[in-house]
């Protein structure tokens, strides 16, 4: 064999089993973060591997020279390196707020229940048409600041004479930070019975989007938050209860997951102490108050493209390539940890449909053509509450309904604002709760 041949082989006889090491190690690493769930910043982590390393090294340089005993440190210090990374905050580690939003003045509001959360006003901005019952808008999440693009729909509503109210959930935006262990869907439920109560202007007409839709609808089914409510509108929910959270089925349209440019701008997990923290997270190999990183960090790290497909999972494939720009990077705010938490409280819940059966608020329910929500969870709800009165099954939208596209703001308010005010629905009624199963047959 040539000499050309074998010094490559010899080579890679040499950096293979090196680099078998390294990958050994920061898999060991990682293992040890799960069984002690990140305790201590993933410090008692790091020095148990390295002192399994250092042993293992030792030992099989044990009847070398010298020099061949230094040999298996090399994988060691290699590894030790990249898995310091994961110990070592590249963020504050206390809360960053986003700065104040130059066109919306931001109150804190103490609740009864503990939270202090951000609250924006929008007073009807149309003389000749005021609407006497306030305005409440949930946003989505669940712990995630109110986007740009949700504020310009609510500066709509507002010149079309609404008294409009929105916060942030307790942890999310502007919001303080709870105690991991009371970020729940009841905390968010009661916090919306007491955030009506500091509004002091009797009952509300609300909207819930999203996960917003599920405190709402979470709220229909508990009799003493429904008393403070006048009108509910239910806008492509998530799953409302434990068992409809199991549910697996279609969804709308194509949206443009996969088919959108990829989100541009800096990301959290191109750092290895986020990756390692969000990516075990999602996984459920961490807890939400791991002792990797703190609530805080966490929440000062995720960026808008840390979201990636899910952005572009809002809109219809046909938009893909023309996603608006929902937020700026300085009012984003996300909680991964607090949203993982809110979320597994509501697999754990058992079903609401008992109580969501004896619902007497009038409501609507908000579907989008490309929705990225399996159908049966608006539709388990439609099926349960007999007091909605109407669907509206909107063409051209995804999960976002109102995304500054075309005339998608207008016409989402002009179905909202018809169903407050008792007028006749912008679209046909539909599905009604008997057209479920054809619905679902007909994977619309």
């Amino acid at each position: 064999m040539s000499t050309s041949v074998i010094r490559p082989v010899h080579l890679a006889g040499r950096v293979l089993p090196a680099l078998a090491a390294i990958a050994g190690l920061i898999v060991v690493f990682l293992a040890f973060i799960v069984l002690t769930d990140g305790a201590g910043a993933g410090l008692p982590a790091w020095l148990t591997t390295l002192g399994i390393a250092t042993a293992a090294a030792l030992w099989r340089g044990r009847r070398g020279t010298w020099r061949t005993r230094l040999v298996p440190f090399l994988p060691v210090v290699v590894a030790a390196a990249l898995t310091a990374s994961v110990c070592i905050p590249t963020v504050p580690t206390t809360r960053r707020y986003p700065p104040a939003l130059p066109f919306v003045a931001t109150q804190h509001w103490r609740l009864a229940t503990g939270s202090q959360v951000a609250v924006y006003h929008y007073p009807p901005a149309n003389a000749g048409t005021r609407h006497p019952i306030p305005f409440v808008y949930l946003n989505g999440g669940p712990v995630r600041g109110i986007s740009e693009l949700d504020h310009r729909f609510l500066q709509l509503l507002a010149r079309q004479g609404y008294d409009v109210y929105a916060y942030e959930q307790a942890g999310g935006g502007r919001s303080d930070l709870l105690p991991m262990d009371q970020y729940t869907i009841s905390r968010s439920v009661r916090d919306l019975a007491a955030f009506v109560d500091r509004l002091g202007k009797g009952r509300v007409d609300i909207l819930g989007f999203s996960s917003g839709a599920v405190v709402l609808t979470r709220a229909l089914a508990d009799p003493r938050v429904a008393e403070r409510l006048h009108r509910a509108v239910i806008a492509e929910p998530g799953p409302m209860d434990g068992p409809t959270a199991h549910i697996t089925g279609h969804k709308g349209l194509p949206s443009a997951r996969g088919l959108a440019p990829t989100m541009t701008g800096p990301r959290s997990t191109h750092i290895p102490r986020y990756a390692a923290a969000f990516g075990l997270m999602r996984l459920g190999l961490l807890t939400p108050d791991t002792g990797l990183i703190g609530q805080a960090e966490g929440d000062n790290a995720f960026t808008a493209a840390d979201l990636g497909s899910d952005t572009a999972s809002g809109y219809c494939a046909r938009d893909a390539h023309r996603i608006p720009a929902e937020d700026t990077a300085q009012n984003f705010s996300f909680s991964p940890a607090a949203s993982l938490r809110v979320q597994q409280t509501v697999k754990d819940s058992p079903s609401i449909a008992p109580q969501l059966a004896h619902s007497r608020t009038p409501a609507m329910l908000m579907i989008a053509e490309c929705s990225s929500q399996v159908r049966q969870w608006a539709t388990v709800i439609l099926a349960n509450d007999p007091a909605i009165q109407r669907t509206q099954y909107t063409p051209g939208v995804g999960h976002h309904m109102w995304n500054g596209l075309d005339a998608n703001n207008d016409r989402a308010a002009a179905i909202v604002t018809a169903f407050l005010q008792d007028e006749p629905a912008p679209l046909p009624n539909y599905p009604t709760s008997a057209e479920i199963p054809a619905f679902l047959r007909d994977h619309k």
